[in-house]
């Protein structure tokens, strides 16, 4: 696997869905659909089957059998190749950093949860102080407008920007404070231990582990 591959926003969903579980394409793009993913990034067959036969090209995906029901096409299943999580993860640290984005930010937020609690908490902050700053320079910049005596009607798109950037403000530190709060659930967190003796074994999930549960909450 080339260490400079670079994930498109479906290949990223394409790996997500992998840590589930091996799958084919058809059921790849059946679960897209029905848990309504396809609304974040546009799915037809043609690119999705383009980003599977690129995934597996590049060794972030590997072929584990081949099946065929009936008279229907032969179906491939696939599974993670070695490294993929790692690759997946530094692609959803980057989406979840970048202000400018969005439709990589938005596949990053929906797998996060491939990411630790505490890092996911750290990587929107810093995304934060970055819109922060972008909506600071964008009010500065209206008021001198306003100053000058620019015509409204020069401004409107800035406005909207600014009213978008302030909401997006708004939610993120709305998330913040849900993820700092341990009654929030997170894939991955610790379990509270039953007993003492147990408290070591429990303290960490499995990847296999997290998987499943990943697979039951999205479902």
């Amino acid at each position: 696997m080339a260490d400079d591959v670079r994930l498109t926003p479906l290949g990223a969903m394409v790996l997500a869905l992998l840590t589930e579980g091996d799958m084919h394409p058809y059921e790849m793009m059946r679960l897209l659909r029905q848990r309504r993913e396809d609304r974040i990034v546009r799915v037809s067959n043609g690119t999705f089957y383009h980003t599977v036969s690129r995934l597996e090209r590049d060794g972030l995906i590997v072929e584990v059998g081949v099946d065929r029901e009936g008279n229907r096409p032969e179906r491939t299943t696939y599974a993670l190749g070695a490294g993929s999580r790692e690759v997946l993860a530094t692609w959803v640290r980057g989406g979840l950093m970048n202000p400018d984005r969005t439709a990589e930010f938005r596949v990053a937020l929906a797998e996060a949860h491939n990411l630790p609690r505490g890092e996911v908490i750290e990587l929107l902050g810093a995304r934060r102080e970055a819109l922060k700053t972008e909506h600071e320079q964008l009010r500065a910049k209206l008021d001198a407008a306003a100053a000058a005596h620019v015509p409204p009607q020069f401004l409107i798109e800035s406005d909207r920007h600014a009213a978008l950037l302030s909401a997006e403000l708004a939610w993120t530190d709305g998330l913040l404070d849900r993820l700092a709060d341990p009654g929030f659930a997170w894939v991955g967190d610790a379990r509270p231990a039953a007993s003492e003796s147990s408290a070591s074994a429990s303290s960490q999930t499995s990847p296999a582990a997290s998987a499943a549960q990943r697979k039951a909450a999205r479902r």
